[in-house]
């Protein structure tokens, strides 16, 4: 009997975890950075996919599109997960220059996640970052075996990245002109 692994797909703003065997993650990346943590001794592990460093939520709910919201939460849920904090490794892809307009949002991703680590003391074993080609990911909790596919059409991404942008900042500038003239009721 072949066994065929559970693909589940994580998109922008999500966290995963899982202590399945037959669980793995996959993600393609822009600018965006997704962080695959593990315990290698618990067999648990987990991915986010992040699109901006920090910010203040918008009225759209996208406080976990922040990489400083999705690192606490993959922790977090690897915490409770079973995984000990001080076994904790990853390995760290994404932060592409894929559309040029998009500014240096790539290269901000990257010093964010770089520091984050850092500044928490956890192990980063290997990393595939910045560049200008999109990536597409695959990662298995258990293991924290990860297998990445540079991807040379990232034409689709960098769309969708930019199409994001501009949805965030229309939402922005509304709730911001709404805000003007709102009341506070008790």
């Amino acid at each position: 009997m072949i066994h065929h692994p559970e693909i589940r797909t994580i998109i922008q703003g999500e966290v995963a975890i899982s202590a399945d065997t037959s669980v793995v993650f996959a993600t393609l990346l822009g600018s965006c950075i997704s962080v695959c943590m593990y315990d290698p001794l618990s067999h648990v592990g987990g991915i986010n996919h992040f699109l901006l460093p920090d910010g203040k939520e918008s009225p759209s709910g996208t406080a976990m599109r922040f990489g400083v919201n999705s690192m606490e939460m993959l922790i977090n849920g690897l915490l409770k997960a079973g995984g000990q904090r001080n076994r904790l490794a990853c390995k760290v892809f994404g932060g592409a220059a894929v559309v040029p307009t998009l500014g240096r949002i790539g290269e901000e991703n990257i010093r964010f996640v770089t520091h984050y680590l850092e500044y928490e003391g956890i192990r980063c074993v290997s990393q595939s970052l910045g560049g200008t080609l999109a990536r597409r990911i695959r990662f298995w909790p258990t293991t924290g075996r990860a297998q990445q596919n540079l991807v040379q059409d990232g034409q689709g991404i960098g769309r969708q990245e930019v199409d994001y942008s501009r949805r965030e900042a229309e939402a922005e500038r509304k709730w911001a002109k709404g805000a003007s003239s709102a009341v506070e009721l008790f």
